[in-house]
């Protein structure tokens, strides 16, 4: 049994020694300071541009669907049915300017590095197709070399 656990610890070792899982461990947390980033661009840019045609914060836009409503000063709904659009529209601008700043800021720059380095890549680098031609001269040559056999070997003369 103590031989099962060796197995599988060492195939969970070596699991997370893989490059692909420690890449995406290191995605995780630059995913998360980079979402950090882009709540201050929310609350410190985008807010304050909404702000100037009505509240500053977007979690406060909310439509009454069912009244009377009233919430308390702790925003805790006390009557009716608030439907909070506000913070629907900040969780889909922050997933924009997300998503926008991945692909403008990161993507996009590498697929153009990557089509580059393609370009300076000799041609010498693919390699060269084989022609049916070439291919059935290659077959005939080695059948003529079967035929000869053993008889066309050199064989050592005694004195």
């Amino acid at each position: 049994m103590s031989e099962k656990k060796t197995g599988v610890l060492g195939g969970f070792k070596a699991f997370l020694m893989r490059g692909n899982v420690i890449d995406l461990a290191v995605a995780v947390v630059i995913g998360a300071a980079f979402t950090n980033i882009v709540n201050s661009v929310v609350k410190g840019v985008i807010n304050p541009i909404v702000g100037a045609f009505g509240t500053k914060d977007l979690t406060s836009y909310a439509s009454c669907l069912k009244g009377p409503c009233a919430m308390n000063k702790a925003g805790e709904v006390t009557s009716g049915v608030y439907i909070q659009w506000g913070s629907v529209l900040s969780a889909a601008l922050t997933f924009l300017i997300t998503a926008a700043v991945v692909y403008f800021l990161m993507l996009l720059p590498m697929k153009r590095w990557q089509d580059r380095q393609a370009a300076k890549a000799p041609a010498e680098a693919t390699p060269a197709q084989v022609t049916e031609i070439e291919l059935l001269e290659q077959i005939r040559d080695a059948l003529v070399e079967q035929r000869r056999g053993p008889a066309s070997e050199t064989v050592p003369v005694q004195r």
